[in-house]
């Protein structure tokens, strides 16, 4: 089926942006924010209608997302949903439409780090390429009487876009944790408490063990066999 003229002024912003990406663009290839503006004169907020597509399953890329690119490009990568068909273009069932003040609050509990990879916002990725930015995303969870809902939790943006299909079982959480002996869980309970897992004394000490030389690491294993300091 033939696509609909991304000019057709019968459409609003969001399908005529849609479709200038599918007839003018092409997936795989890059625009820049200029020329974006220069097909849609008229449209003053086109920019925020690509990024709404993105709520329809449509991946466009930005320098944030693939560092390849300049600040003023974007890449289309993919389609999602056909919005110019009737019913597509209905806001998905879970966009996140929260306040700024909704936000912060899901980011304090989470205490502002990506509980996906752990950072924490601002914070240098290991590539030393970009500093994280944290959003909100929804995660599914499977709860333990078997229903699935979809809960707010605190992700990088590196993260929010490789992880679409992320599914937590709690059902199976809460089974590994029965199986720990009483002395883990009450370890574990701490950790979670604090939120935080500090490295044990024992875990301390076998870190700095693993880097002493072979005379130093048998001198060690000569005194805590024999019992003498």
């Amino acid at each position: 089926m033939a696509l609909p003229s991304w000019q057709d002024k019968k459409y609003g912003g969001k399908i005529r942006a849609a479709l200038w990406l599918e007839s003018v663009v092409g997936v795989g290839n890059i625009f820049t924010k200029t020329q974006l503006r220069q097909a849609f004169p008229q449209d003053t907020q086109i920019d925020r209608r690509v990024r709404d597509l993105r709520d329809h399953g449509w991946q466009i890329d930005t320098n944030r997302d693939d560092p390849s690119l300049n600040q003023d490009e974007q890449r289309y990568v993919s389609k999602g949903a056909e919005v110019w068909l009737p019913g597509q273009a209905r806001v998905p069932r879970h966009k996140n439409s929260l306040t700024a003040a909704q936000r912060t609050k899901i980011m304090q509990g989470d205490n502002f780090l990506c509980r996906s990879c752990g950072i924490g916002g601002g914070e240098p990725y290991s590539d030393g390429i970009e500093l994280a930015q944290l959003n909100v995303a929804r995660r599914e969870v499977r709860l333990s009487d078997g229903r699935v809902e979809h809960q707010l939790v605190t992700e990088c943006k590196r993260c929010s876009s490789g992880n679409g299909g992320r599914v937590v079982d709690l059902h199976e959480l809460v089974s590994l944790a029965r199986r720990l002996s009483p002395l883990e869980q009450k370890v574990f309970a701490g950790w979670a408490e604090a939120d935080r897992r500090q490295p044990s004394l024992l875990e301390t000490l076998w870190g700095a063990y693993r880097t002493l030389p072979e005379e130093s690491r048998r001198a060690i294993i000569q005194i805590m066999t024999s019992g003498s300091d």
